[in-house]
């Protein structure tokens, strides 16, 4: 069956950029613009679905994987944050030899399947949908790939397990409460209350804007780790700079006049009362 001219042009409108979007994906420094990315290549090959008229394949790329699982990604990276350094040594012995294995089995499998559905003869779209998409593609993943889909229920289940292992594991030591942890905190020698909000005696109450001490000067501790690390902590303004200078000033000054004007009243006061004690001599 011929391509279509329509079809040709959105296929090398779309197949550049999912070539840009997996390059993203490998070479991105930040784990966000990773996952942007990859999103990117996922919709492309949702467009691709739908151009080979598969749209249930299409739906399903959009809503499972990029709608749900992609998104579900990104909204982790923002809330938490990956800001860690990452260390280059190996941990495990040999890890390197076994990415280098399991990429060159990767490829050899996606040639195979490449290989395995463009050497036989094509049906054309119109024959291989004729009873529906959805119902051609439950009848081929029910007959010729009945293994594949059964080792990939097993693989899912797998991990289902260990997930639920990994967060529901039988603890080892008593479970340490609010109390016990203030108590150690205390023998420690440590902070023991709450940590100062943000915005406490500032002008606006940001949650990248240090809290003041009653001196004027921030605290380190009133803003959030993640954003001390990211470097998006706002130091003092200059509003409050100025604020503070100048009433410090202000204070000296008035302090100045009043030890000023108590010393010129002591003076007086010591006369008068010399005076008083001289006539009543």
């Amino acid at each position: 069956m011929m391509t279509s001219t329509g079809e040709a042009v959105l296929f090398w409108v779309i197949a550049p950029a999912m070539v840009l979007g997996a390059l993203g994906l490998v070479f991105a420094r930040k784990a966000v613009y990773a996952a942007l990315s990859m999103i990117l290549v996922m919709v492309s090959l949702a467009v691709v679905y739908v151009m080979q008229q598969a749209e249930f394949l299409g739906i399903v790329q959009v809503v499972v994987y990029t709608g749900a699982v992609m998104m579900l990604f990104v909204f982790v990276l923002m809330l938490v944050g990956v800001d860690a350094s990452t260390s280059a040594v190996e941990t495990i012995k040999g890890q390197r030899w076994i990415g280098i294995l399991m990429g060159v089995g990767t490829g050899t499998l996606l040639v195979t399947v490449t290989a395995r559905a463009a050497l036989p003869a094509t049906i054309g779209l119109d024959e291989a949908n004729s009873e529906t998409n959805p119902a051609g593609l439950a009848r081929i993943l029910m007959s010729d790939f009945v293994l594949d889909l059964e080792i990939v229920a097993a693989l899912l289940v797998t991990a289902a397990l260990a997930a639920l292992v990994l967060t529901h594991r039988r603890r080892l030591t008593p479970k340490i409460g609010q109390p016990e942890r203030a108590a150690e905190r205390l023998r420690a020698g440590e902070h023991i209350v709450n940590l100062p909000a943000p915005g406490v005696y500032a002008r606006h109450n940001a949650m990248d804007v240090p809290a003041l001490d009653p001196e004027g000067n921030p605290i380190e501790a009133s803003v959030s780790r993640v954003l001390r690390i990211r470097g998006q902590e706002h130091g003092l303004d200059t509003d409050v700079t100025t604020l503070v200078a100048a009433r410090a000033t202000a204070e000296l000054t008035t302090g100045d006049q009043a030890t000023d004007t108590a010393a010129e009243r002591g003076g007086h006061v010591d006369d008068t009362d010399a005076a008083t004690t001289e006539g009543e001599a």
